[in-house]
């Protein structure tokens, strides 16, 4: 065996410090000589790092990071390096297996087809397709969400399709829709390379995306480092290195920033051309953030008004600015309105939509945001509004069926799908690549639901997990590494990932 490094004991790897164009450094991981290399990339986390496979006699042997590519530039997180082991593992599900007599037993696909293609036309003759649901996840290709949107939504006409990139981070979506209209990303990695100014809220960018916390090391390290202002309140990894630390209560975030918003107002250090052009609600917003005097939120958060005010300085008077959102707002208290404010800003500010200028609210799952795209959650494909007769017709026009065909009104999410299941509307429920009888809240209920004998459960899956162990058909997946695909990152870089 060969590595690079001791990726446990150095997560983030040697410095190679920079400003303008990040110098590669490669990351490998290799048991065996490998007969071949096959170009791909990681879908260990939201990053999307660049990668090849080594492999020799048909198995997966090694790891190595792509140089070239504009995401890592060789770099490799601990995930990225051990986390392709998992596809030797001897527990993967290798055989389709059929529930007969309360019992899983093996089965062939022909048969496990067969029963999954007629009970689905008994359910949707009884019922509607709406009594045929889809519960999705952030860990497939762009090529097999797409697939599942045309099944569910032109195919069946269901609308109860959904997937755990809502449940992960749906104030992602919600704020990017909310603010510029779409979701979609603002900007690019790159824009760390000569930024001026990072702002980190609710994000551990040290635990969360490690070979881009390695990015912004080498920028702390290279010449005009850039500032770094980071709101949460532990002291992580990451806050150790920031110019200023806010530290508020737990939940307090959003009055933290209102703060900021209010000091930038009263010291001018915004943008009012830019303002003028490109937003509305701007006398709005000032009335709603002049409440909000360091003394207040103070006493709202903790946070001293001297550490308020210089955090308001360095965001306030930095000629460019990327800031980024993850779980520690979105899965907090107010999370959507507190993602929205680190939106604003940097539209307050004008530094947006051009180099070093951007907001990037992260993903958790590497393919979350394939998801959304696709339409597998609270979406039609293409960001398109199931609420907008217009777009409801493209795509019936698109997809070359009558747009009566298509599921009008907003997609039911995940808790939607469990109460219509209970009640008995929803008759059958296809999980693929996540675990709800672990995942979702008030489990005790959700797994009476998933055992109802009512409810036809279908499992797509590469292990046996706790709710594979309720199904009714298991179907064993190819991951990662054994099919070819593609997959859109954090920053909508897309890769394509060849089989190896």
């Amino acid at each position: 065996m060969r590595e690079t490094r001791d990726s446990i004991k150095s997560i983030w790897g040697d410095r190679t410090p920079y400003r303008g164009e990040w110098p590669p450094r490669v990351d490998a991981r290799i048991l065996e000589e490998p007969d071949r290399w096959v170009q791909s990339a990681c879908v260990l986390c939201s990053n999307g790092c660049g990668v090849d496979i080594g492999v020799k006699d048909g198995r997966i042997v090694g790891i190595r990071g792509r140089e070239v590519d504009r995401i890592n530039r060789g770099r490799l997180g601990p995930k990225g390096l051990h986390g392709w082991v998992a596809n030797n593992s001897p527990d993967r599900l290798t055989r389709p297996l059929i529930r007969e007599d309360g019992t899983l037993r093996e089965a062939s696909w022909d048969e496990v087809m067969d029963t999954i293609v007629r009970k689905s036309r008994e359910i949707r003759e009884e019922y509607t397709g709406d009594a045929i649901a889809f519960y999705s996840t952030g860990q497939i290709f762009i090529e097999e969400y797409y697939t599942l949107a045309v099944i569910a939504k032109a195919g069946l006409g269901t609308s109860q399709t959904d997937g755990n990139t809502r449940l992960c981070t749906a104030t992602a979506a919600a704020a990017l829709r909310e603010t510029f209209g779409a979701d979609g990303q603002t900007g690019s990695y790159a824009d760390y390379d000569t930024t001026d100014c990072i702002f980190l809220v609710g994000h551990n960018m040290s635990s969360t995306q490690t070979v881009q916390w390695a990015r912004i090391l080498d920028r702390i390290q290279g010449p005009d480092p850039p500032e770094i202002v980071v709101l949460d309140p532990r002291t992580t990894a990451t806050a150790r290195e920031a110019t200023v630390h806010l530290a508020p209560r737990i939940g307090t975030a959003l009055a933290v920033l209102n703060g900021i918003e209010r000091l930038f107002i009263e010291n001018d250090w915004i943008d009012h051309a830019f303002i003028k052009e490109h937003t509305v609600g701007f006398e709005r917003l000032k009335g709603i953030v002049d409440q909000y005097t360091p003394e207040r939120v103070q006493e709202i958060s903790g946070v001293p008004p001297e550490t308020l005010m210089r955090a308001a300085e360095v965001l306030g008077t930095a000629p460019t600015l990327v800031s980024s959102v993850l779980q520690g707002i979105y899965q907090s208290n107010q999370a959507t309105a507190t993602a929205c404010q680190v939106n604003n800003i940097n539209l307050l500010r004008g530094l947006i939509a051009r180099p070093g200028c951007a907001v990037l609210q992260f993903n958790g799952q590497p393919t979350a945001q394939n998801n959304r795209e696709c339409g597998c959650n609270g979406e039609q494909p293409g960001f398109r509004n199931p609420l907008n007769p217009q777009h409801m017709a493209e795509l019936a026009r698109i997809w070359n069926i009558d747009p009566l065909q298509l599921p009008y009104g907003l997609p039911a999410h995940i808790m939607e799908i469990m109460n219509h299941a209970e009640e008995g509307t929803v008759r059958m429920l296809w999980v693929i690549g996540t675990n709800p009888a672990v995942s979702l809240p008030d489990l005790p209920r959700v797994r009476e639901i998933l055992a109802k004998h009512d409810l036809f459960v279908i499992v797509q899956d590469c292990f046996m997990t706790e709710t594979a162990e309720l199904a009714d058909i298991i179907l064993p997946a190819a991951i990662w590494g054994e099919k070819t695909g593609t997959f859109t990152n954090t920053d909508r870089t897309v890769h394509i990932s060849y089989k190896a």
